[in-house]
């Protein structure tokens, strides 16, 4: 099995690794965009420290698929409310002419694309370690951390870790994705010292990891203990009191577990390469929902006029409001998703065991030995309309049977969104679409959706799967 795994990475490895070609020319754009930069600030008056980070300053970044970071370090006499505006219209000077997309971190930040590259003009504070005014002033750092102490030969092995977290999804720590930062990926492999040995640790995962490569907390277990709570701990080496890994959902830590167990159990160039989603033929689709047995509920609305992380931001919190509301309502929810194309349509995706329920249900009342619990229950229920029956005496306590005011998810989804949901819990520009034009749409009344919308297509055929590529004959 070894020289099997030996063999997967050497392939994987020899795709991944840029060329001496394809480097220089990644030097070139990014010395040329650095100096964009520059001038662009001297434009502006701002006197800023503009360098290159990330994976092409480190010398981790994947073949054929380059982020040039580029970061202006400002005086810390910039005020914090104008640090994202005065990035945004340097970032835009510098990179006139290119697709230009608004991100947003703690502050918003320009990602432009130039020559088929993807370019990051990112704003930090020029300040000392620890002295920290927001969250990238940390970057440069990091950037030096890594080049002091990433042997030569691990940076193969951080490429191999990095492609096979996007092949298997994990990878990225923006909102979107909730995954695996590149910093992180940099800061495993050196705590691991491989690819492999990365893989084999997490492969053995049961309760929580922590990684302390400062050693900040030996001997102080406990203090780490109360200051981090998240399932991966990975302690930042240029700031103690931050957890790299902060940003892993769990479901993509475990997801990577599963996958690493997978991948050393049986190796192969899927797990890196997955192979590409046919969506099906709508016909056939179709006749998979009708006959999937559950009730899957499709919220659509149009286009939020949002950059991307807060876009996300908003519908997760949105989800996770509507998820309460269903639960709340005794409706039994299998899985839940929010997707976007970020473009033209969003969509909440709320598979039920059951769309309808029945009328009747139990409901518990206090145990007899509280006396005033009994007797406020008994005045609430005795005369109630909702009562169908009882209070009856049931194990030693008090028990009715109770109407139910939604049984229809459908009914119940109209009637609490009908002005935007807001009272819910659904975020404020999710809420304003829900307004201006939501469509509910159950099992295969999609089908219009779909044969519009093929990055749809390819996300409902994935999610009918259920199962992730990689665990095909695994």
């Amino acid at each position: 099995m070894q020289r099997k795994i030996e063999e997967v990475c050497a392939v994987v490895l020899e795709k991944v690794t840029p060329k001496k070609r394809e480097r220089a020319e990644m030097e070139a754009l990014a010395g040329k965009l650095e100096k964009k930069v520059v001038s662009a600030s001297d434009d502006f008056g701002v006197e800023a420290e503009v360098r290159v980070e990330g994976s092409v300053a480190k010398g981790t970044w994947l073949s054929r698929e380059p982020d040039i970071d580029i970061f202006m370090r400002v005086p810390t006499t910039v005020p914090r409310k104008s640090l994202g505006s005065i990035c945004l219209k340097i970032a835009r000077k510098a990179t006139e002419g290119a697709k230009q997309i608004e991100r947003f971190a703690e502050h918003p930040y320009l990602e432009a694309i130039v020559d088929d590259t993807r370019i990051n003009v990112v704003p930090c504070y020029k300040v000392k370690r620890g002295e920290w005014l927001s969250a990238t002033d940390r970057t440069p750092f990091h950037t030096n951390y890594v080049k002091k102490h990433l042997e030569k030969q691990m940076k193969g092995d951080v490429r191999l870790l990095k492609k096979f977290m996007k092949g298997i999804g994990v990878y990225g720590a923006e909102i979107e994705v909730g995954g695996f930062s590149g910093y992180l990926c940099e800061l495993l492999i050196l705590r691991y010292k491989s690819f492999v040995n990365a893989l084999k640790a997490f492969a053995q995962h049961k309760k929580r990891i922590i990684i302390d490569i400062e050693a900040y907390y030996e001997g102080r277990e406990n203090e780490l203990e109360l200051l981090f709570k998240e399932p991966l701990v990975t302690v930042d080496p240029v700031d103690r009191g931050r957890n790299v890994a902060s940003a892993v959902q769990p479901r993509k830590l475990y997801t990577f577990v599963a996958a690493a167990r997978a991948f050393l159990g049986n190796p192969d160039t899927k797990f890196f390469y997955p192979p590409e989603t046919a969506a099906l033929p709508a016909e056939e689709l179709e006749q998979k929902l009708a006959k999937h047995g559950s009730a899957i509920i499709f919220l659509t609305f149009e286009k939020v006029d949002a950059v991307p992380d807060i876009l996300w931001g908003q519908l997760y919190k949105s989800k996770r409001s509507l998820h309460k509301l269903i639960q709340l309502n005794d409706f039994s929810l299998l899985r839940d998703l929010a997707w976007s194309d970020e473009k033209t349509i969003n969509m909440f995706i709320f598979e039920l065991e059951q769309r309808f329920i029945p009328l009747v249900k139990k409901h518990l009342g206090p145990p007899l030995e509280k006396k005033n619990e009994c007797e406020k229950f008994l005045l609430k229920h005795m005369k109630s309309p909702n009562t169908i029956s009882g209070p009856y005496i049931e194990d030693g306590r008090w028990v009715v049977e109770i109407c139910r005011k939604y049984t229809d998810a459908v009914v119940l989804l109209k009637a609490k969104l009908r002005d935007g949901g807001r009272s819910t819990g659904v975020a404020e520009q999710i809420s304003r679409k829900f307004r201006e034009g939501l469509q509910i749409f159950v099992n295969e009344e999609i089908i219009g959706v779909y044969k519009k919308n093929s990055e749809f297509a390819k996300f409902l055929t994935e999610f009918l799967s259920g199962k992730p590529r990689w665990l095909e004959n695994a």
